[in-house]
């Protein structure tokens, strides 16, 4: 069976990407319980202090929280040492090129072992447009008549199809006549069918392959997360330097390898829907300012004996 590939025009980051954030972004190490994937490894960077946002784990799905108007990054590192493609979603839009977001559309082309912070939807070779934490009126989602998914970033990961070089077949010498009579006999042989059927065998393993997708594809689709109405959405915000360059890419698959999946909100949605613990109240340390104060109600008369 003649196998597909999958194309594509990848983006590759130039260190200008990187330009644009504080030094500390690019010289602090991710602490460990950031670094969400194993084929690549994404977290969110705030772009004012350059530290990774603390990520909570709430009923099987990754959290941030966010600040309204603060702007933010995404940070991917490649995991592995081969290039790696990353189609990229904010809220439901690939963040190159606006579209509803599929896994088909393109996306940012990763060097093996190599990281860079995404952070704005791109608007050409040259520039970006700054994602920041907004309302859900005023991202760029809702303002583009997409409210639906506001509230989740999403990476998907796909490897390279190396294609391994074919050793050309030995030249054995025969006498003219018979090779001639050897090239006659082949020029007129039936060409072999590309789409010629498979044996029993194969058939049995690839029914028996199909049916295990479709029965996980089965189990996934009845699991369905948690949906609650988002407070914060990300915002078209100003123009800012960032060049790119371009690079074919051909996919091992029309699936992806690997999806990661961030959602976020802002904080004090995050606390009341349980993502982030409520903090125990505690009593002030150090000098009272009002020491003789009380509850501000009578108190009980002493006891009687």
């Amino acid at each position: 069976m003649k196998r597909r590939t999958f194309a594509a025009t990848g983006l590759t980051l130039t260190l200008a990407a990187l330009a644009a954030l504080p030094a500390q972004a690019r010289s602090v190490p991710p602490p460990a319980s950031q670094r969400i994937g194993a084929l690549a490894q994404v977290s969110v960077v705030d772009r004012a202090s350059g530290r990774e946002l603390p990520v909570y784990r709430h009923r099987g799905e990754y959290w941030v929280a966010g600040s309204p108007g603060a702007r933010y990054a995404i940070r991917l590192r490649n995991a592995s040492g081969e290039r790696v493609m990353a189609v990229m979603s904010v809220d439901g839009v690939n963040v190159v090129t606006g579209e509803t977001a599929s896994f088909a559309q393109n996306g940012y082309v990763f060097d093996g072992r190599e990281r860079a912070d995404i952070a704005g939807w791109r608007k050409s070779d040259a520039q970006i447009a700054a994602f920041e934490f907004t309302s859900l009126a005023d991202s760029y989602a809702g303002r583009t008549g997409r409210p639906d998914h506001v509230g989740v970033i999403g990476v998907a990961l796909f490897r390279e199809r190396v294609v391994a070089p074919v050793a050309p077949p030995p030249v054995v010498s025969r006498p003219g006549g018979y090779a001639e009579r050897e090239r006659r006999a082949e020029s007129t042989a039936p060409a072999a069918d590309a789409a010629a059927p498979a044996s029993p065998a194969a058939e049995a393993a690839d029914a028996m392959r199909e049916s295990r997708s479709g029965a996980n594809a089965s189990a996934k689709s009845s699991v369905q997360p948690s949906r609650q109405a988002p407070s914060l959405g990300t915002g078209h915000g100003r123009r800012e330097t960032s060049h790119v360059g371009r690079t074919p890419f051909d996919r091992a698959q029309s699936a992806p390898d690997e999806v990661i999946r961030i959602r976020y909100d802002s904080h004090d949605q995050l606390v009341a829907a349980g993502v982030i613990p409520r903090p125990y109240p505690t009593r002030p340390t150090g000098p009272s300012a009002f020491p003789e104060s009380n509850a501000g109600y009578v108190p009980d008369p002493p006891a009687r004996y």
